[in-house]
């Protein structure tokens, strides 16, 4: 079975078989938090399952058969039925499968979640713009400055639910979904810039 840290399948690589009964597949890549998000899902609900990774650089052409924008995650089902972009697969999984459900069940909290994603999917290109810069050794001051305004923004908001997560008590979808980027920002000098509240769920 193939894992999370299995060889990624590039171009002129051979499409994978069928999908065995029982399992789900996820199509992904180790380091893409998009993927990431997927990978906390499965993990959370302990669904059976079986990873390929993607070489993102240079994609087989059949995985755009997969996804016909060539992005993880992708999920792949038995009966062949292809799910993809991060908060569906993601919801997808919580509805499809048995055991702890991670959306709240009260439509309101289940609104309110489903918002705070959407505001939070406004942060992830300043992040990507961030670390590009990083990387190249470009001045990041301003970009640094408006990604520790708005993070402080969604510290607000569960300084105001005085929670340990956004679920509440128990760590939730909007918890899965956001994750992957806040264990990215000390390797880029970012925890720091952080209050107290998301600070203390990263030591």
């Amino acid at each position: 079975m193939s894992g999370d840290h299995s060889r990624s399948l590039g171009k002129g690589s051979a499409a994978p078989g069928p999908v065995p009964e029982g399992v789900i597949r996820l199509y992904s890549m180790r380091f893409c938090p998009f993927a990431q998000r997927a990978r906390l899902v499965l993990r959370a609900k302990g669904i059976s399952h079986e990873v390929i990774n993607i070489n993102l650089k240079n994609k087989p052409d059949w995985f755009f058969e997969k996804n016909p924008f060539g992005l993880v995650p992708v999920l792949e089902t038995s009966k062949g039925q292809l799910i993809y972009e991060s908060p569906i697969t993601c919801e997808y999984l919580d509805e499809a499968f048995p055991g702890k459900k991670l959306m709240p069940s009260d439509p309101y909290e289940r609104a309110v979640q489903k918002m705070l994603l959407e505001h939070f999917s406004k942060i992830t290109p300043i992040v990507f713009k961030y670390f590009v810069a990083v990387r190249d050794g470009q001045d990041a001051t301003a970009l640094k400055a408006e990604i520790v305004e708005k993070l402080g923004k969604f510290e607000e908001i569960l300084s105001k639910r005085n929670t340990v997560f956004y679920g509440g008590d128990s760590i939730s979808m909007l918890d899965y979904m956001i994750w992957p980027w806040f264990e990215r920002l000390e390797p880029f000098q970012l925890k720091d810039w952080l209050k107290t509240g998301l600070k203390s769920q990263l030591t």
